[in-house]
């Protein structure tokens, strides 16, 4: 079984219109098996931050040890990062800036990403860094209600394009055994009430 073919089974309760004696409302139980999101909240902040601690230890190497202008040194630092990212994703599944967040690149089957794979996934991450704007709204009791606009990045793009997931390394051994399992059907929860309507 691969990733993409997981469920996860998720029991809704929906009220209807009707009571029973005791005045409490009566709710259908439906019961869904919704595809598996191996991620985890947050990581669109920490794949950033990964990547630039990546970055910063290629500018470093070119700036200090190569004496390049800075300027040049994140030129060179970008295509070092793809490249050494393809290599160190298809070894150890993970980079330096990952590793330290504790997250694992892995494609839908569960293994290490092969090269050529990771090298595309590596190379369309360019993409992820165009920043999508947001407006919000906040309430606090000094300032009232607050508009404002806010700056989020896509960091889904190249993951959705190559069927490969970010997760965390202690996400694996439940990815696994989840792997194991067929597929159910979504059906409906017997004794869900359905003949009161």
């Amino acid at each position: 079984m691969k990733i993409s073919e997981i469920k996860e089974r998720k029991v809704i309760h929906r009220p209807t219109l009707d009571f029973d004696r005791f005045g409490k409302r009566i709710y259908h139980a439906y019961e869904y098996y919704l595809p598996y999101n191996p991620g985890f909240k947050g990581n669109e902040t920490q794949r950033l931050f990964a990547k630039w601690i990546d970055m910063a230890l290629f500018v470093s190497l070119f700036y200090y040890l190569f004496h390049e202008r800075l300027i040049i040194s994140i030129a060179l630092s970008v295509p070092a990062v793809i490249i050494s990212g393809a290599i160190t994703e298809y070894y150890f599944g993970t980079t330096l800036g990952k590793k330290l967040f504790r997250m694992k690149v892995i494609d839908d089957e569960g293994n290490h990403p092969a090269f050529l794979h990771s090298l595309k996934r590596n190379v369309l991450c360019l993409a992820n860094l165009y920043p999508v704007f947001t407006e919000y709204t906040s309430k606090t009791v000094a300032m009232g209600r607050r508009t404002g606009t806010q700056m989020n990045f896509r960091m889904h793009l190249n993951n959705t394009i190559c069927k490969t997931y970010i997760v965390k390394e202690s996400k694996m051994e439940e990815i696994r055994s989840l792997m194991d399992v067929e597929p159910p059907e979504n059906k409906k929860l017997p004794g869900s009430n359905d003949d009161l309507m």
